[in-house]
């Protein structure tokens, strides 16, 4: 890939695990990192301004273990949630660095995945763990709303639906994907056999609101139309070794992006013969983040635990490395 077209941001001593662009502004990026990959020492989050010379950080936000997701508040442009391998999820405003404004401290294991609600008739955050259960937060409450349970593994990953008011979808080392209604406290609504193996990854089409993608060890990606789940209606396979993240396109209805324990970065259109757009190797060690921007068309970024974050302009192939997006 033509190195022209991808900037490399640092993080150095700690190794990236979530990567998310600002829903406010453009050029704001953040990302959650952790040391010794997670295995000790402390987390950090570290939010970075792509119109900025340089390595463009902002800020950096200390915690006491790895940090290994994080959500941009929908409501306030300074607010982000932060999930920790100690299990706690912290609130904080990146204007003031000191410490989170609050702490919410349920989960019994590693807190994995967060992500924020996405219809706007309420504004509520949900966590998934280790501990295989997922909470619904009011983010003005320290106690949880409702919890869910039903998952017999590891919660690697839950997503709010774009469309659906109080829809989410999780995927587990049980290998399913459920769906649930956080408005009650209940079992899930949805169970599908995802993977034979781990799945580790979900997302949401932005312009259906009944299809998902899935991913997970067995290296493929799988996608669902939930009126009809009995088996997938596409499936991309490339990757050398397991899906760590998938993610839909914001402007195209059939693109999505993922990356890998293979050290790549792929961008794909599932309603193509050759689905595989584009392979990109950008990074030394597993790739763990990947975020599309909702303000620039082709502009998405990764992150990994060859401590780099990667921002990419698919339609810039001589992009400078300190030029704005």
């Amino acid at each position: 890939m033509s190195k022209g077209r991808v900037r490399f941001l640092r993080t150095p001593n700690h190794h990236g695990y979530s990567v998310k662009f600002s829903p406010f502004d453009p050029n704001l990026i953040a990302a959650a990192t952790g040391q010794n990959f997670g295995l000790s020492g402390g987390g950090k989050l570290i939010t970075a301004d792509l119109g900025l010379p340089g390595d463009s950080v902002l800020c950096c936000f200390d915690w006491k273990d790895a940090l290994f997701d994080l959500t941009w508040s929908e409501q306030n442009p300074h607010n982000i949630v932060t999930a920790s391998g100690d299990g706690s999820l912290h609130f904080w405003d990146i204007t003031k660095p000191q410490a989170p404004l609050m702490v919410y401290q349920e989960h019994l294991k590693e807190a994995y995945s967060l992500d924020w609600s996405q219809t706007r008739d309420h504004q509520l955050f949900i966590s998934a763990s280790w501990d295989t259960t997922l909470k619904l937060w009011d983010p003005n409450r320290r106690k949880s709303i409702v919890t869910m349970t039903g998952h017999e593994a590891n919660v690697y990953q839950c997503a709010w639906s774009p469309h659906l008011s109080g829809c989410v979808a999780s995927v587990s080392g049980d290998g399913t994907l459920r769906m649930w209604n956080t408005t009650k406290e209940s079992g899930p609504s949805m169970t599908i056999h995802a993977v034979d193996g781990e799945a580790l990854s979900c997302d949401w089409c932005k312009y259906n609101q009944n299809i998902i993608a899935t991913a997970g060890t067995d290296a493929r990606i799988l996608g669902w139309d939930l009126r009809q789940p009995r088996h997938p209606v596409f499936v991309l396979t490339g990757h050398g070794y397991p899906v760590r993240r998938v993610k839909f396109s914001p402007f195209n209805e059939t693109q999505l992006a993922s990356v890998s324990y293979d050290f790549t970065t792929r961008l794909w259109d599932h309603s193509v013969p050759s689905p595989c757009l584009e392979v990109m190797e950008s990074h030394t060690e597993f790739v763990y983040g990947l975020d599309f921007s909702n303000h620039q068309e082709s502009v998405m970024a990764d992150c990994a635990w060859d401590q780099t974050i990667g921002i990419y302009n698919m339609n810039n192939r001589t992009l400078p490395l300190n030029q704005p997006l």
